[in-house]
């Protein structure tokens, strides 16, 4: 049996291991004409690609919930490699859907068991790890239930993330102008961003965090891990900044930042989440800056109409991307966007495809999109494993660089059937429905029927999160109501606490009285995830 003392003393060693094979990674100095022939020979050999995955780390791993699934299905390797034969990549991952062979999204979180037939498997999260990671540091996802999705950050896997950086660079002309990041410390994917930008050979990399290093909310371990890798990456002779605090109310930095970089260099770019960048945006017209010049890159939530007219009014151009932990970059803006949140899907790593699947509390059902692993280097191995994220899928000719190269799939209109999303955090719906369920009734009285959150936008644009309670609950002041709920985030840990966290700083959460919506069938929702714009 493997004990606590056990798995701190792997992963440390894992570290170590990380902290030794750093400088080879921060000297990559990957070119684009190399980085172009990676990508080009995956695209080629995506079918091989995914069998080898197959192998290596399914069928060779009697652990893997999917190899159980495999199994129950009787399906071979030979099988496999029929079926892509008569079928190609995306029938076969279909056919294997049918089958049964898939995870569903709470499934692969292991908040309920894997059930087929008279087959089922109680599974935790680290059950998807890769078991070929050796050497990577330990983070977690933006968004969970508890302490959160381990995943771990293989330096294999972070250079084979290289090649579709520098080409989205490439594509997006940004290459070589100096860049910044406003991303958090880890368990964020700020340092994960510098240190691929060192590898790419990009050394004007300037680092931003709404979080400080030494702050009361920052875990020990990822002060020390991210102190760590910067004095190894800086010894190898990589020009890794450290981060520098910068809170919501101070976006002004960037916007300052940005046009200091316009003036020397002639332009500039930052990455951030699509809440933070629009913050900037709003800073610059308050204080008279033009961005023009900037390219404002934005993920992490819907790009919606009036967040990019925001954006863009302060004369930079914006450019979206779609990416998740456990992969890396899923998706990245078409230059011809028929909309804001047009993506060409990256298909040199990842193939996808959809499954209609309910959502929790409404009478409705959606196009989930369910992913699978092509690189073996992936921290998490993904075969028909539903993200809680759907949209539009089609092969619209746009004549954009992404085209030409390839990738000819575009996703379009993404957004989330479980989770909150505030500047940038996402938050798995599971821990609301908590508080909405038990601990709000419990506290101020009424019943779950009486209080919703609701994910909308207000006149600015600024995503919010708004909790509505049925007029007939006797409520003390809003502040405290808020801050209740904030602490019951904070108490629940994991991604729970740095999402309360970023979100009392943004003033992310609010309170209305009116009575929650319910379907047209009657049915209440807990998380009202329908956008729409406020009128407050």
């Amino acid at each position: 049996m493997t004990t606590a003392r056990d798995d701190v003393a792997s992963e440390l060693i894992a570290f170590a291991r990380f902290l030794g094979g750093l400088p080879t990674l921060v000297r990559r100095r990957m070119s684009v004409r190399e980085a172009l022939a990676i990508v080009q020979e995956r695209m080629r050999n995506r079918e091989r690609n995914f069998l080898t995955v197959l192998e290596r780390g399914v069928y060779a791993n009697p652990r893997s919930p999917y190899r159980a699934l495999l199994d129950a299905v009787g399906c071979t390797p030979d099988d496999v490699r029929e079926l892509l034969a008569r079928e190609g990549l995306d029938g076969a991952l279909l056919h294997l859907r049918r089958a049964g062979v898939y995870v569903s999204f709470e499934e692969f979180k292991g908040t309920k068991p894997i059930v087929r037939g008279s087959l089922t498997l109680d599974t935790t999260p680290s059950d998807f790890d890769n078991p070929t990671a050796s050497r990577f540091y330990s983070t977690t996802t933006g968004g969970s239930t508890g302490a959160g999705r381990r995943v771990q950050l293989d330096l294999e896997h972070l250079e084979a993330l290289l090649p579709g950086r520098i080409m989205v660079r490439h594509v997006q002309g940004i290459t070589g102008i100096p860049h910044a990041s406003w991303s958090d410390l880890p368990p964020g994917g700020g340092l994960k961003g510098v240190l691929l930008q060192a590898a790419a050979g990009e050394d004007a990399t300037h680092w931003f965090s709404a979080r400080p290093l030494r702050g009361p909310d920052m875990p020990l371990r990822f002060r020390m891990a991210t102190h760590a890798a910067i004095v190894v990456a800086r010894a190898a002779g990589a020009k890794v900044t450290w981060p520098t605090y910068v809170p919501f109310e101070e976006a002004v930095t960037l916007a300052r930042w940005a046009n200091e970089q316009v003036e020397r260099h002639g332009a500039c770019t930052i990455h951030s989440s699509v809440s933070r960048i629009m913050r900037i945006a709003i800073a610059a017209k308050s204080e008279g800056i033009d961005l023009t010049g900037t390219v404002l890159r934005g993920g992490g939530e819907p790009p919606t109409s009036a967040k990019v007219a925001q954006i863009t009014s302060s004369g930079g151009t914006f450019r979206s991307s779609y990416a998740f932990s456990e992969v890396g970059t899923v998706g990245s803006s078409c230059l011809n966007a028929d909309g804001p949140n047009d993506q060409h899907f990256m298909e040199d790593h990842l193939a996808m495809i959809q499954a209609s699947r309910p959502v929790p509390g409404f009478a409705i059902e959606v196009p989930a999109f369910c992913y699978t692993s092509l690189l073996t280097s992936a921290p998490k191995l993904l075969l028909n494993v539903e993200s809680d994220d759907y949209g539009t899928v089609d092969q619209r000719p746009c004549g954009c660089t992404w085209e030409k190269l390839g990738f000819r799939t575009h996703l379009r209109d993404i957004r989330s059937f479980r989770k909150l999303t505030g500047e940038g955090v996402t938050l798995v719906g599971s821990d609301m429905e908590r508080i909405l369920d038990e601990l709000l009734p419990a506290r101020y009285g009424g019943s779950a029927l009486d209080y919703q959150f609701a994910e909308e936008e207000d006149a600015s644009g600024f995503t919010r999160l708004t909790l509505r309670v049925a007029p007939s609950v006797a409520l003390p002041a809003e502040s405290e109501v808020v801050d209740f709920v904030l602490n019951a985030l904070d108490r629940a840990g994991g991604g729970a606490s740095v999402a309360q966290s970023l979100w009392r700083k943004a003033g992310t959460v609010r309170l209305r009285r009116e009575q929650p919506t319910m379907t047209q069938r009657g049915k209440m929702m807990p998380l009202d995830l329908r956008a729409r714009v406020s009128v407050s």
